[in-house]
């Protein structure tokens, strides 16, 4: 790689990580309902709080949006570093700064979400089959269960897994583990919510509400 090619890998991880910490769940939250996510439910900026904080609706809208910050720096480096040799590991590391961003974000003093949107949206533009039946996977578990993290976190066991059954490029297995590991880390707060059971639901349009609350509210992680 020459000193070119060099610039234009740094700029192009540059570029992922500056996407992925563009935070849309306190945006929205500010915008329609008046209130900062990061203060409420567990106190976290990605779209499973999202989901708890600002209802279906909007959780929707910010799991579109973290899809896309994963996914848009990843297809942006696929097509400016097609044909390159080098163009799968470049295109690995700008897939791991959008998780980057979106868990650390420089907008939001470090602090963020726990990448699996993020993440899940740049596997998508990484692995598309694959990640085909992962996002199917999560869809069910979401529905069925009602919590996301269980969804979150069962896909991102799997999704390493599904990888190697397909035969992907190595860089990309290689990827598919280190944001797994980085995603699960994010989530040991979950871990300790779902062993003792205090894990909140999300409640869908068809779902009936408790007349008491169903779960205790839970803190800042």
């Amino acid at each position: 790689m020459n000193a070119g090619g060099v610039l234009i890998a740094v700029g192009l991880v540059v570029l992922g990580y500056l996407i992925g910490s563009v935070s849309p769940s306190v945006f929205l939250g500010r915008l329609f309902k008046g209130l900062d996510v990061r203060k409420h439910g567990s106190g976290n900026a990605g779209t499973t709080n999202a989901f708890r904080v600002l209802g279906v609706r909007l959780g929707i809208v910010v799991l579109l949006a973290d899809l896309l910050k994963g996914a848009v720096p990843v297809l942006v480096a696929r097509i400016v570093l097609s044909g390159e040799d080098h163009g799968p590991l470049v295109t690995v590391f700008v897939a791991l700064a959008c998780i980057a961003g979106h868990n650390y974000s420089i907008f939001l003093r470090g602090r963020g979400g726990k990448g699996v949107a993020t993440g899940a949206g740049a596997a998508i533009a990484m692995m598309p089959i694959p990640m085909a039946f992962v996002v199917g996977l999560f869809i069910v578990l979401l529905l069925t269960t009602r919590i996301v993290s269980v969804a979150s976190i069962s896909c991102t066991i799997i999704f390493p897994v599904t990888a190697v059954v397909l035969h992907q490029p190595l860089p990309y297995i290689v990827v598919c583990c280190l944001m797994s590991l980085v995603v699960l880390w994010a989530h040991r707060g979950n871990f300790k919510r779902l062993w003792q059971r205090t894990e909140p639901r999300v409640y869908f349009p068809w779902n009936r509400r408790p007349s008491s609350p169903e779960e205790p509210k839970t803190g800042s992680q």
